[in-house]
Parts: structure tokens; C-alpha cells; sequence
């Protein structure tokens, strides 16, 4: 019974975002504009760059597309479900709004990361969508239908480790009481995740695959779908992913202790 509450909020999240985005119609199509401009730009980068060579990272152009294209899909979800919510998640902390949240029957965690969903960026996700098809339909080759049916859990488990890196910068506002400094951070290393990550090598490789995953966003799932399945690639992904969403739990309760509410 605890449990069903939460697809019945969503629920009501959902409806309200849809009733809210009729209501601011200029931003809603600039958001879908803005962020095809920036699907663009990021195919026209690796098409630009497959000009000077035919292999980057260990992949052919075709593969690269991949790549890209899972990227622009887990940043998709990634916008629709979450951006927002985190970008209001300091200002919560700093003006005591949070007690609203902490007060209600539910994981305050799961309210104040899912509260707002973005409309405009849902409808993105649907051309990121196309793309990924287009992309993997120029690879069928070496796509079996077991990988395929893997996709969805890889798209899953990057758009976790997503919003699991996104939120490692922001709880540090329970303490700093200001987001500014590790939000600039958060949106540097951020541009990694759109880099294969055979292009890094020594101390920063095993940081985007082990302390900071952010190479397991994306590339590692286009290793598996790419190549041959790797045991030890998929059993590293889940690792290290379980083991991140453990230590931003125990993060997010230790944040919470040192939350200082309104009425305090």
C-alpha cells in the first residue's frame, strides 16, 4: 500500500506539468527549439571530426553515432524528469522551503527530484528517440536481439548515474548554503560524458569510471551494444553503479541532519 502512493503522485506531477506548459506556450516551444539546435550541434561535432579521421575512441563514424545518440537520449530523460528539480533544490535548502517536503508520507528524495517534469523536454526526448533509432539501424550488423533488449536497462542505468552525479553537486548546499561554485563544477565535468571515454587514459580514466562515472553514461552502454559482450564491462557497470547510489543516499541523509529548517 506505501508503495502505490508514488505512481499516483507521479501521477499527479504529470498533470499538472501538462496543464502548467499550455499556460507558457513562448517557453515551451523556445525549450524545444534550444534543445534541437544542441541535438544538432552535437551530430555536426563528431561528423566534422570523422573528416580528419576514420576511427575515434575505437569507433568508425557509424558507431560514434551510437554513442552520441544514447548520450542526446539519457540527457533527454535527463531534462524531462530532473533538471529542474535540482536547479531548485539549493534554493529549498537556503530558504527552508524543504520542511514542506519533509513533512509528507513519502521519500522526501523521490518529491523533491520528480516534482516538476518538463514537457517540452519530453517532446525532445521523442526526436533524441529518432535519432538513436537512426543510429543503431546503420549497425544492425552486430545489434542481436539480446542487445536490444538490453538498451532499455542501459538507457535506465545511465539516466541513474545522470541524476546520481547531478545531485553529488548539489547536496553539498546543505553545508555551503550556495550552489553557484559546484554548479559551474557540476556543468564542467559534465562535458565528459560527451567524450568516448577510450580517449582518457591514467588517473582520469578511472576517475569517469569509478569516483565520477561519468563514462558509464554512455559510452560503456555503447560498448555493449557495439562489441561483444564483455562480462566484466557489464558486472564494472553495475558495480559501480549501485555502489554511487549507495554513497548519495548515505550523502543525502547526512545532508538532511545538517539541514537547518525555517523554524529552527
Amino acid at each position: 500500500m506505501g508503495l502505490a502512493r508514488y505512481p499516483r503522485l507521479y501521477g499527479s506531477f504529470l498533470r499538472f506539468a501538462f496543464g502548467k506548459s499550455l499556460e507558457f506556450r513562448m517557453d515551451f516551444f523556445f525549450r524545444i527549439v534550444m534543445d534541437l539546435v544542441f541535438y544538432a550541434v552535437n551530430i555536426a561535432f563528431f561528423q566534422i571530426l570523422f573528416l580528419h579521421t576514420d576511427v575515434l575512441g575505437g569507433w568508425n563514424e557509424t558507431e560514434a553515432l551510437v554513442f552520441v545518440a544514447i548520450f542526446l537520449v539519457v540527457d533527454a530523460i535527463h531534462m524531462t524528469m530532473f533538471t529542474n528539480n535540482l536547479w531548485a533544490l539549493p534554493f529549498m535548502i537556503n530558504e527552508g522551503s524543504l520542511d514542506y517536503y519533509l513533512v509528507r508520507p513519502v521519500s522526501t528524495l523521490f518529491f523533491v527530484s520528480l516534482r516538476e517534469f518538463s514537457v517540452s523536454s519530453a517532446i525532445n526526448l521523442i526526436f533524441a528517440s529518432g535519432i538513436m533509432v537512426w543510429a543503431l539501424a546503420q549497425n544492425l550488423q552486430v545489434l542481436t536481439p539480446a542487445k536490444l533488449a538490453m538498451l532499455p536497462l542501459l538507457l535506465l542505468n545511465g539516466s541513474m548515474i545522470h541524476y546520481l552525479t547531478a545531485i553529488l553537486f548539489v547536496i553539498p548546499t546543505f553545508w555551503t548554503h550556495s550552489g553557484k561554485g559546484f554548479s559551474t563544477v557540476y556543468h564542467i565535468m559534465s562535458r565528459f560524458t560527451e567524450r568516448p571515454d577510450a580517449l582518457f587514459r591514467g588517473t582520469l580514466r578511472v576517475i569517469l569510471t569509478t569516483v565520477l562515472p561519468l563514462s558509464l553514461i554512455a559510452s560503456f552502454p555503447a560498448r555493449l551494444l557495439l562489441g561483444p559482450f564483455d562480462p566484466g564491462l557489464a558486472l564494472h557497470l553495475v558495480g559501480v553503479s549501485l555502489g554511487f547510489l549507495g554513497v548519495i543516499l548515505a550523502l543525502w541523509r547526512f545532508g538532511l541532519r545538517a539541514y537547518a529548517s525555517a523554524s529552527s
